[in-house]
């Protein structure tokens, strides 16, 4: 498993397919912040309840200079399921060989209902204009974790 990410950590770039047909890239969202958050599957209960949550709050978050990137192992196709099933309104990519997740240590070893498995570590970052992480998250909950993420960075709720 890769180290775990810490604030003034230089972030991984990257250059991912997103779920509309285009790809999203770090080094192009530079000199803004940016919120990247990692979800084990597209359209099972929690990562739904996550990205609806970030799709709820993307106006705000933008108004105060986030933009938001949900990364997944899924395809580009079910992302796009996932965005028009639910109407969600975040930027979604697909990091089908875990490369970015492995480099961001939210890929590897974890619990599952009690069980020792690898896979995805939902896990949420801030970088900041300059491409550093300003905030690492790692095992989140999808439940209430924008609304702690807000309070976290000092957003009005």
């Amino acid at each position: 498993m890769t180290d775990r990410l810490t604030p003034g950590d230089e972030a991984p770039d990257f250059t991912l397919p997103t779920d509309d047909g285009g790809t999203v890239s770090l080094k192009d969202l530079r000199g803004g912040k940016v919120i990247v958050y990692f979800y084990p599957n597209a359209m099972t209960p929690g990562c739904t309840t996550q990205a609806c949550d970030f799709s709820d709050s993307l106006s705000s978050l933008q108004a105060a200079g986030y933009t938001v990137v949900g990364i997944s192992p899924n395809d580009p196709a079910k992302l796009a399921k996932f965005r028009d099933r639910d109407g969600l309104t975040i930027t979604l990519a697909s990091d089908e060989d875990r490369a970015v997740m492995t480099a961001y240590g939210a890929y590897g070893e974890k619990k599952l209902y009690g069980k020792l498995v690898e896979g995805v570590i939902r896990s949420t970052f801030v970088v900041d204009e300059q491409g550093r992480i300003e905030l690492a998250q790692y095992n989140v909950k999808a439940t209430g974790h924008v609304a702690k993420l807000r309070r976290d960075l000092g957003l009005a709720s």
